[in-house]
């Protein structure tokens, strides 16, 4: 109580002197706190979220009989929906609604006394700076750092752990279950969401309503495939599985095989719905009210063939467990589908694994592919002009990383097939470019200048594919430690653009082609290295990726894959550095083959936005590396520059070659 009390007047002594500055190296004076662990009481630099109420309600009601049948030892509060979302509806965001974190990704657990915060290194500093006084940070990917299992079960003698069953998984849901079991613990499925209750209780700021915004169509100029063939597909599948139905519930294979798309989740064209699949139909449970007539054209197949049958969203488990009862096969759902809805399939019936959507959707079809060249062309030209205005106008005023993310939104929006941002741009100045997935907000929001690096992650949705870039640059005089460090960042993404491998390599063995030059000086950073990026769908697409993490269902590298390569470097309270461009996998010849392993591939950049020259040290770079960043500075020039030429844009042509001048 004496430590918190000296928090407390630490931190009000420092609003009364108007000092700015985060805490650092608070917790070195009393106590000895292991490295895993951070309270939200040592340190803040922006205004945090009061959440208290909410943290209190859901205290209250966790101990209320009328929704749970004794006291629950824990709550856990995944950060996903009922869909396995990784970004969220409004309605959904319970997790940042109960704790103030707003992070994609973490897990909250509340016991009667804590509220533990678990989120990987991507948002240690984020939600440092978002939790208040009641939340400890769990810093998920370091050694020490225990898991939310082995915290339950070193910390709570006896009792019920309770999580919504839509909200988790049934894969993980097995696991926690047995680890818990195994300490003299249960986990009970809690089938009214307590955070909704808790959170309905807030007058101040309620849970807002569930979106139900109209659905559209997409055209096979877009998509490359019909329904109808996609489906086929996936019968053949079932067939060869002895599968009676498939249940898709993750949003983008639902909006993949039906060529819909949606706006119900901001950033991501997808709207909420199940499917399933059987031999004779094809079902789309959705809210009746957003389907347009326009959408049951599209979903009727002419001369009387199949059409799909739309029913209540709601619905899902009635049918799950109609089919149960009608069928002999198996019921497939995906591995991440939630314990809600695989509880109600009997254990040997179930066949939980990755969907075949899953992996259709990953290896991109020649019109998808040509849709993510031609969108990244007028991509590549908004970022030329916001890059070139940046420089002319950064002397005539201020220019913040909200105004500066608002102007580039702009120049993207002129493009052609412009639907929207695809996350919210990481526009990042000095410091906050540590902060790897930061978001600016009017009260951390720096002035882009000439005497700090400038991190920007950006990207956009356009009929015709999904965009994701950063560069760092430096509008002044960089140093040499961030140039040095610019560099072997800039060596690891040619390192891995360049690599030659085995057809169907798993992402994780790649990785290091990324790090290795920063590994020499003893550098790294703490997220993954790439990710699949869907077509007008979720930037972030799985099942395969670049990381030293291994995917579970990654198939393996295959022609035709669009993934980014996007290793960085960060200096708490300094700087962020990251160069991101999309590649997509591409087979290539070599100079031998071997029957074992015959077909070998490469990447090819997707991203055609030019690399700051002022930010590299040539003198590290080989001259295998520098050929290829001139070749790329090339290519930037054969596709871009005609965008910028037929757009009339003078200034934005003459930046774009002046950027892309031959180095070395």
């Amino acid at each position: 109580q004496a430590y918190n009390c000296l928090i407390h007047f630490y931190k009000r002594m420092r609003s009364l002197l108007f000092l700015h500055c985060p805490i650092r190296n608070l917790t070195n004076y009393r106590y000895k706190i292991p490295s895993y662990l951070c309270t939200a009481k040592l340190c803040s630099t922006m205004t945090l979220k009061d959440n208290s109420a909410v943290l209190s309600g859901l205290r209250k009601v966790m101990k209320d009989k009328r929704y749970v049948q004794e006291p629950l030892a824990a709550y856990i509060v995944p950060s996903c929906d009922a869909h396995n979302s990784e970004y969220l509806a409004d309605v959904d965001t319970r997790r940042e609604a109960v704790s103030g974190f707003s992070g994609s990704a973490g897990t909250a657990i509340v016991t009667q006394s804590q509220a533990l915060m678990w989120t990987d290194g991507r948002y240690h500093l984020q939600a440092v700076k978002e939790m208040d006084i009641n939340w400890t940070l769990m810093k998920d990917g370091l050694a020490d750092t225990p898991s939310q299992a082995d915290w339950l079960c070193t910390s709570l003698g006896s009792g019920q752990v309770g999580v919504d069953p839509m909200m988790m998984g049934a894969t993980a849901w097995s696991v926690l279950a047995e680890r818990l079991e195994s300490s003299g613990l249960q986990l009970v499925p809690v089938e009214t969401n307590l955070v909704d209750l808790a959170w309905a209780m807030n007058v101040s700021n309620p849970q807002p309503a569930r979106p139900e915004s109209q659905v559209f169509p997409l055209e096979m100029q877009f998509t490359g495939r019909s329904w109808q063939d996609k489906v086929e597909e996936v019968r053949r599948n079932l067939k060869e599985k002895g599968a009676a139905v498939l249940i898709l519930s993750a949003l983008d294979d639902v909006a993949w095989m039906l060529n819909l798309r949606g706006s119900d989740i901001a950033f991501n064209p997808v709207f909420f719905s199940y499917a399933a699949v059987t031999e004779k139909e094809v079902v789309l449970f959705i809210n009746p009210a957003q389907v347009t007539e326009q959408v049951r054209h599209a979903l009727t197949t002419e001369d009387m063939g199949e059409s799909v049958i739309i029913r209540d969203y709601q619905t899902i488990k009635d049918y799950i467990s109609s089919t149960v009862a009608s069928t002999a096969g198996k019921i497939w759902l995906s591995d991440t589908a939630s314990q809600g809805l695989v509880c109600l399939v009997p254990l040997k019936r179930r066949l939980l694994r990755v969907t075949p959507i899953a992996l259709m959707k990953n290896i991109k079809n020649p019109v998808e592919l040509a849709g993510f060249d031609a969108c990244h062309d007028r991509d590549s030209a908004a970022l030329c002009q916001y890059f070139c205005w940046l420089e002319r106008t950064i002397d005539q005023g201020e220019i913040t990383e909200i105004t500066g993310a608002d102007r580039l939104e702009k120049f993207r929006a002129e493009q052609e097939h412009f639907m929207g941002l695809s996350f919210p741009s990481i526009s990042s100045v000095g410091p906050n470019g540590a902060i790897i997935h930061y978001r600016p907000a009017p009260d951390t929001a720096r002035p882009i200048t000439r005497t700090e690096l400038y991190l920007l992650d950006s990207g956009a949705q356009y009929r015709d594919g999904t965009t994701d870039v950063t560069r760092t640059i430096h509008l002044g005089t960089p140093t040499l430690h961030e140039k040095e460090c610019f560099t072997r960042v800039l060596k690891g993404m040619i390192g891995l653009a360049t690599a030659v491998f085995p057809n169907k390599t798993k992402g994780h063995c790649l990785d290091s082609f990324a790090r290795q030059h920063l590994w020499q000086v003893g550098l790294d950073y703490l997220h993954g290295t790439g990710h699949g990026v869907g077509s007008f769908l979720n930037v972030h697409e799985g099942p395969s990726g670049i990381s030293w993490r291994v995917y579970p269902n990654d198939p393996g590298l295959q022609a035709g894959m669009i993934l980014s390569d996007e290793p960085g470097y960060y200096e708490d309270g300094n700087f962020g550095i990251r160069i991101e461009t999309l590649v997509k996998v591409v087979e290539v010849k070599t100079k031998f083959t071997m029957p074992s392993k015959s077909t070998f591939l490469t990447f090819e950049p997707v991203t055609v936005v030019p690399i700051q020259a002022k930010m590299i040290l040539a003198e590290l770079m080989t001259q295998q590396e520098l050929d290829w960043l001139n070749g790329y500075h090339q290519t930037c020039r054969d596709r871009v520059g005609p965008v910028l030429k037929q757009m009339g844009r003078t200034e934005a042509l003459e930046w774009l070659f002046r950027e892309t001048q031959p180095i070395g």
